[in-house]
Parts: C-alpha cells; structure tokens; sequence
C-alpha cells in the first residue's frame, strides 16, 4: 500500500528495545519500512475497538420507528460521509 506524506500526521512512539529490535528485524525480512509495519498494524488495532456512541443516543424523537434498532448502521453511514468522528 502506497502512503502520501501530505495525508498522514507526523508522531512519535516510544518502544522498549525488545520490540524495536524485533520490528526491526521484521522489517527487514518482509522488505518494508518499520513505518509502515507500526501503520497496518494501528490499523488493523483501531477498526477492532468500539468507538464510544454520543451521549443522548436514544433520548429523542425523530418520528422515525427504527431508529434505535439501526443506530450503529445510521452512525455507520454518517461516519463514511465525514459527519461523524
């Protein structure tokens, strides 16, 4: 996977020298970049966790029946169209 540097933020990890040394190697062996090994893996990390549901989720009416039941799909849908993080 191809990264443009003008889309990414530049941050420092610190790593104990065991893991350093293993990413590394891995690194080597694989033939690519560290940075890009610690990047598919915050990846992979991130769509694994829950992000929290905003407060008040459920307290209104919006004269719509099912929205309760499709919550995570409407969140889903509006997090894909940039409307929430």
């Amino acid at each position: 996977m191809w990264y443009h540097i003008w889309q990414m933020i530049k941050t420092t990890v610190y790593l104990d020298r065991d893991v350093a040394l293993s990413l590394r190697r891995m690194a080597e062996s694989e033939g690519r970049s560290q940075a890009e090994l610690i990047r598919d893996a915050l990846e992979k990390f991130t769509r694994r966790g829950k992000r929290p549901l905003p407060r008040g989720l459920g307290k209104y009416s919006s004269g719509e029946s099912d929205v309760s039941e499709r919550a995570r799909e409407i969140l889903r849908d509006a997090a894909k169209k940039g409307r929430w993080r």
